[in-house]
């Protein structure tokens, strides 16, 4: 098995690059849709790509009236469901209303003959991306204020009633886990390059023993340090990003996909599990439960092993499927081959909390 080589990943996915081949957007067309459908619009428009992301490209536009940024799905052959834009702008435009921390939404475009593929326009947050979990450079006060306040925000977004921001048929009720195994279950089959003994047991094992949901929220399904814009200077979320897997759901499925960070190495990315947690001053897993519970009223969080075997096997399912892209030749990032090897870690990773959770 191949271990993924750690990265400077603050320094490999920030900031912007010019667009080339396949990415590279149509201005014309582009900038008569922005006049047509972006209030306050002013061109011409300038386009640059993020680094960051491996699964919708995104895009910097830049104008006299402002920053922009724009979220596209991948050109190519695509598996179903995936790569949801108008997903992404319907929540963060039920949500913008709240007080919540996301971007200002200002359209969505289902029209392929724009740009080649659907795509919604949004607002530049200000303030940074933290790609490494270790924080490098930061103090220990600094780390556990972040970590917290990543904690804080998630229970936020978990108290919000669905029905009061009109996303109360947002998803299906009931039954999150035994849709969301049999959804990524088909995708990992759709997008399967060999056999993995693990995924296979973890894909027999999960459906037979899934937890009670006891509360429906907004999931957000990716919410980790990484797609997360903090405010500059302060330790507070200025913008939650990339919804694309979102829905109504259980919201401890999204709480326990945040603690996967500490079930994974560091590697340069958001695990923190092989660092000197207390010597940095990032909370231990433990805390990060009880801080959670107290401010979603819980008494606690049993069986965690569970809910990480789970999450794990979800995110190998999603990494298997940027391994299908890379295969085909439409994945966004260059990151996504190095990103692609991970999955058999991931699987194991996932089935030895499996273990301990009684598999």
């Amino acid at each position: 098995m191949t271990t993924p080589v750690a990265i400077d990943a603050q320094a490999a996915f920030t900031g912007t690059v010019a667009p080339q081949g396949d990415d590279r957007l149509d201005e014309a067309r582009l900038t008569r849709w922005f006049g047509d459908n972006v209030a306050g619009f002013t061109g011409p428009l300038s386009i640059s790509k993020f680094k960051g992301g491996q699964s919708n490209p995104t895009y910097r536009i830049d104008a006299p009236s402002g920053p922009y940024v724009l979220r596209r799905k991948p050109f190519g052959k695509l598996l179903p469901s995936a790569h949801a834009v108008d997903r992404e702008y319907t929540v963060q435009a039920a949500l913008a209303g709240t007080g919540f921390p996301v971007a200002p939404q200002y359209g969505l475009c289902t029209d392929d003959s724009v740009i080649g593929s659907w795509f919604y326009v949004m607002g530049l947050a200000e303030g940074h991306t933290i790609w490494d979990g270790a924080m490098p450079g930061a103090t220990p006060d600094e780390r556990r204020a972040h970590y917290h306040a990543m904690v804080d925000t998630l229970a936020a977004l978990h108290a919000i009633d669905v029905e009061a921001v009109n996303l109360g048929s947002y998803g299906k009720p009931g039954n999150y886990f035994g849709r969301q195994i049999d959804r990524w279950t088909r995708q990992y089959r759709l997008a399967e390059t060999e056999p993995m003994p693990d995924m296979e047991r973890l894909m027999a094992w999960l459906p037979q023993t899934l937890p009670e949901q006891t509360r429906t929220s907004v999931v957000h399904g990716d919410y980790r340090i990484d797609n997360l814009i903090f405010a500059h200077g302060a330790p507070r979320v200025a913008a939650v990003l990339d919804w694309e897997l979102s829905t109504l759901g259980d919201p401890l499925a999204d709480f326990t996909y945040l603690c996967t960070t500490w079930a994974q190495d560091n590697g340069g990315r958001s695990g923190v599990r092989d660092l000197d947690r207390k010597a940095l001053g990032i909370p231990e897993l433990d805390e990060v439960v009880a801080r959670y519970c107290a401010a979603t009223g819980r008494d606690g969080l049993p069986d965690i092993d569970w809910y990480l075997a789970y999450n794990l096997f979800r995110l190998a399912s999603i990494v298997q499927g940027i391994k299908r892209r890379v295969i085909d030749g439409t994945a966004s990032s260059v990151h996504a081959k190095d990103m692609a090897e991970k999955v058999p870690l991931l699987g194991r990773l996932a089935m030895e909390h499996a273990i301990r959770a009684g598999a």
